[in-house]
């Protein structure tokens, strides 16, 4: 009996402590971190008239990767300027485990691919965002 009592008190005291260093570390392995990539588009498009077909298919598969992210829970938001020309940009706030896997999601854009728009990844990190109803 003499060597079991302080099993008893030390094991909760082990317990409270561990759990929540526990608990503390899944988080940070778990969470993944934002990033914003903003995206311009390249001279060329400046001008409405000088949008191939090609280009304009190029658009609607990034527009059709953007709502399959937003799906997916991947893209936080994205959208563009109102402005016209050299002025127009586009962004998407998203999430990833890494920089790498960012950037592998920035790069494999298909607007990107297709030469439409330059991207250029950020770390980000929402700080306030209004909550729907």
């Amino acid at each position: 009996m003499k060597n079991f009592f302080p099993r008893l008190v030390i094991l909760p005291l082990v317990c409270m402590v561990v759990q929540p260093l526990a608990a503390q570390t899944q988080e940070m392995v778990a969470k993944p971190k934002q990033f914003i990539y903003v995206l311009h588009l390249v001279p060329r498009l400046h001008d409405d008239k000088n949008w191939t077909k090609e280009d304009k298919a190029s658009l609607d598969r990034h527009f059709s990767r953007f709502k399959e992210a937003i799906q997916s829970g991947q893209l936080i938001l994205a959208g563009r300027s109102q402005e016209a020309g050299d002025k127009t940009f586009g962004i998407a706030i998203f999430v990833a485990a890494d920089e790498a896997t960012a950037r592998k999601f920035m790069e494999e854009d298909p607007a990107v691919i297709a030469g439409l728009m330059t991207a250029e990844l950020h770390p980000f990190a929402v700080a306030l965002e209004r909550k729907n109803p």
